[in-house]
């Protein structure tokens, strides 16, 4: 399976070699599915997105729904052929947009496969190796105060190693601690919403969605602004995170809980070298798109990098820590697979809102907030955040590629700032990509490793129904207090 794994995605980055290649050199590799609007009107994909009949997000819509349904109606059904549920979503907008629109709809989809969707699993599958050779050991009792504190812990560290990488190191952790409980199903809803997605929004590196504001000329420290959004969201999540834990703990049998503080085995890590991969890997998102635009070379320099050192920390590194985290691909192999499919049916829903997006009634940073955060909770968050980020220099008459504009964009009589607007499309992407299953990459991954470990998930609507009552509160307050 490894070995199987390894080849696939060497054999994607060769084929993504001249499609990258081709790509004119202001384009940036990573996560980079939307373009500029002056960028759009130079390659047809605004062209595409006023032609697109709206009827067209139909399969994005059936595959959707294919996620919500099937593994709570039929789950052996699923369990067994998802793969292909996924891939007839993709070949039912692919193949009738194939005749219709043919080369064009060719380059849309060779686009977000080579220059979206292979960078983006390409890093998780980095990001999953390396942090599966990190393990934790020691006495760590299944509390509601160990739980708040390692969500919390997570919450800090994922601005600086990105939601997926703070994810991948610590959701195993989180299980093995309350391994020995038995009403836990509340504990990955809340790791989704803190680490996977509310922590990351301190740095550029936290998420992709502002990595790609940073690569835009957003300053890397220009993010430090939103601390007050991040502190109030997560402080309040993370209270209510602990009552919910709390009540959930006193309701566990006493003989179902053995934690023996007479016992206590000092914490200690085990596969520690990996965490020279992981760093590696994340310094390889930040420095190599830059050294490879430059260069002109137009070869996936990042992407191998991530390979390899993903590699050398499967083949080469100790052995034992993923034993002891029953390390398996099972997980991302899952979302691998899924999200070939929803790349794929979510084209025209991204190409439609870049071609029409300017015809939205957004005037308010609240609306640009709603409006980002709402969409990110269905489509991938980073060509969100790029689309409307260009609905925003539109609107303020500032240059989409260069967001520092935007930031500078000073407040006029009718119209907000275009930082204030900048702040509400960013919070926006970051939080709300929380509200689903989907909205975030690390998303998916989290409920995938759960479900393998034994501790069932909610279903795609049931998880819903999780952040519509506690998530969506707590962004109508953020709304009153900042937008």
């Amino acid at each position: 399976m490894r070995r199987t794994l390894m080849i696939t995605l060497l054999g994607l980055l060769i084929l993504a070699v001249p499609a990258v290649a081709s790509e004119p050199a202001g384009g940036d590799l990573p996560h980079d599915p939307a373009p500029t609007a002056d960028h759009g009107e130079s390659s047809g994909h605004g062209g595409l997105g006023e032609r697109f009949p709206l009827w067209t997000v139909l399969p994005f819509v059936g595959i959707l729904l294919s996620i919500a349904i099937f593994p709570l109606a039929a789950p052996r059904f699923w369990h067994h052929h998802y793969p292909k549920i996924s891939l007839l979503w993709a070949l039912i907008f692919s193949l009738p947009a194939l005749l219709v629109y043919r080369g064009e709809a060719v380059h849309e989809i060779l686009h977000i496969y080579f220059l979206d969707y292979i960078p983006f699993i390409i890093l998780l599958w980095g990001l999953f190796t390396a942090a599966g050779g990190i393990v934790v050991k020691g006495t760590l009792a299944g509390k509601p105060s160990v739980n708040t504190g390692i969500l919390a812990l997570g919450t800090l560290i994922a601005s600086w190693v990105g939601t997926t990488g703070a994810a991948m190191l610590l959701i195993r952790p989180v299980l093995r601690t309350n391994r020995e409980r038995k009403n836990t199903k509340h504990l990955p809803i809340f790791f989704i919403f803190t680490v996977a997605n509310m922590g990351g929004m301190l740095t550029p590196l936290g998420d992709p969605p502002l990595f790609l504001g940073y690569l835009r000329g957003v300053p890397f420290a220009w993010t430090f602004n939103l601390v007050a959004e991040w502190a109030l969201g997560l402080a309040i999540v993370l209270a209510i995170f602990f009552v919910i834990d709390y009540r959930a703990y006193k309701r566990e049998l006493p003989e179902s809980i053995h934690f023996d503080d007479t016992n206590v085995i000092p914490l200690r890590l085990s596969g520690a070298i990996n965490f020279l991969f992981l760093g590696g890997i994340i310094l390889s998102v930040l420095l190599l798109p830059g050294v490879v635009r430059s260069s002109g070379l137009g070869l996936p320099i990042r992407e191998l990098a991530m390979i390899g050192l993903a590699a050398v920390s499967m083949f080469l590194g100790p052995k034992q820590p993923r034993k002891d985290n029953q390390f398996s691909f099972h997980a991302i192999n899952e979302v691998a697979l899924l999200f070939a499919g929803i790349f794929v049916a979510m084209v025209p829903a991204l190409l439609i809102l870049e071609a029409r997006g300017s015809e939205l009634p957004l005037s308010k940073p609240w609306h640009f907030f709603w409006a980002t955060g709402l969409l990110s909770s269905f489509l991938d968050n980073a060509p969100t955040y790029l689309t409307f980020t260009s609905v925003a220099s539109g609107y303020l008459g500032t240059n989409a590629s260069d967001l520092t504009t935007l930031i500078g964009a000073a407040a006029q009589a009718d119209r907000p700032s275009g930082e204030a607007i900048l702040t509400a499309i960013s919070v926006g992407a970051v939080f709300m990509g929380a509200n689903t299953y989907i909205g975030n990459g690390p998303n998916f991954m989290v409920k995938a490793i759960s479900d393998e470990a034994g501790l069932r998930t909610p279903s795609f609507f049931g998880y819903m129904a999780w952040s519509g009552l506690i998530l969506i509160p707590v962004f109508v307050l953020v709304t009153f207090i900042f937008f």
